[in-house]
């Protein structure tokens, strides 16, 4: 701290200026009368220490990196464990046991396991044929480890395997039969539901600001599809669990996306996803337009819908979100909002709404 001992060293000389010296004879000095340079002393002092807490305080940026986040390459089960190397084949094939299968989609198995007396899903390839979306799925796995996506813990290449955080309550496909069970009805609560929502739309905001760029959710071309790719946690968050399907938009050289290569259809779907030659042109591939991110913003109301259910008040919260909801309805993509402005408004609406709340609660005491 360099500039705040210069100051002191100032400061120490100004207060010295002020006291009497005793070899001196004759008149006072009449140059720096006493009381000013007991105010020179006081005003260095007080520069002396706002500069210092300035350079303690201010200067030294504090990281803005999650501290229970493992660096790449690692993972925490737990937030009382520690970081431990993503597991190797060798790992894999000796330390975990295989039980029970509890999913299967087009591109891989999942199986109930155990690591060290801990309970992990198990991710095998289902057949060649899809190998290089299983592999596209793990190197968004590892690109993308964050509170928004389910936990990596090893994988194996040679063996089409990967391993993941087993996360109990399954899929959000589950939410209500969950939600009706007995130790669960207490956060059946529009609270809780828009939280979810808002998770919900984190992701979506995670996934279109992504440290690899901008990217779609393409395994989503209905609610069912689309719920099955997220997890329900333990803390009732909700993790990404299927990153099979996440192509790029590259907006700098003009590179748009495609989700698969058949016709879709459905009012789930965005309307730019639809195929737009009408019924007496075949459906082709080559023929058909590409797209961006905004797909994914068309259909933020209808899983959100599905994630505020029925309960009391989540119709008062539905009617908070209408502006919002429409805009993500527009037919024109480029006039729908970002996954960000969403995100801000469920914020908003979720602060309001409780403060609302709170206000009521202590008008009735």
């Amino acid at each position: 701290m360099p500039r705040c001992h210069r100051l002191q060293e100032l400061a120490e000389a100004s207060a010295m200026e002020t006291r009497p010296q005793g070899g001196r004879k004759g008149p006072p000095p009449r140059d720096v009368p006493p009381v000013v340079g007991l105010l020179l002393s006081m005003a260095l002092m007080n520069a002396l220490l706002y500069l210092c807490l300035d350079w303690l305080f201010i200067s030294p940026r504090r990281s803005t990196e999650d501290p229970t986040r493992c660096p790449y390459g690692h993972f925490r089960m737990g937030p009382t464990s520690n970081c431990s190397p993503w597991l190797s084949c060798e790992q894999l094939r000796t330390e975990v046991r295989q039980m029970k299968r509890v999913g299967e989609g087009a591109v891989k198995r999942v199986f109930l396991s155990e690591w060290k007396e801990r309970k992990v899903a198990l991710s095998r390839l289902t057949r060649l044929e899809v190998r290089d979306d299983f592999l596209h799925g793990l190197r968004m796995l590892k690109s993308l480890q964050s509170e928004h996506v389910v936990t990596l813990l090893g994988y194996c290449e040679a063996d089409n395997s990967i391993l993941t955080e087993y996360h109990p309550l399954g899929s959000l496909s589950s939410l209500e039969a969950t939600l009706n069970l007995s130790k669960y009805r207490s956060t059946n609560t529009w609270q809780h539901r828009l939280q979810l929502a808002l998770g919900y739309v984190a992701i979506i905001d995670f996934l279109h600001r992504s440290p690899l760029g901008t990217l779609v959710m393409c395994d989503s071309s209905d609610l069912p599809k689309t719920l099955s790719q997220y997890l329900l946690t333990a803390n009732f968050s909700i993790v990404l669990n299927d990153l099979d399907a996440l192509p790029l938009v590259n907006r700098s050289t003009g590179a748009l996306v495609k989700c698969g290569h058949r016709e879709l259809r459905g009012d789930f779907v965005a309307p730019e996803q639809l195929w737009p030659y009408g019924e007496d042109v075949p459906f082709h591939d080559d023929l058909m337009p590409a797209y961006d991110e905004k797909i994914d913003i068309w259909k933020i109301p209808d899983v959100s819908s599905f994630l505020l259910g029925h309960v009391e008040g989540s119709d008062m919260v539905r009617f908070h979100l209408f502006d919002i909801h429409k805009a993500c309805k527009s037919q024109t993509p480029a006039e729908r909002p970002t996954a960000q402005d969403v995100l801000d408004t469920y914020q908003k609406v979720l602060n309001l709404l409780r403060d609302t709340a709170t206000s009521q609660t202590r008008e009735m005491l």
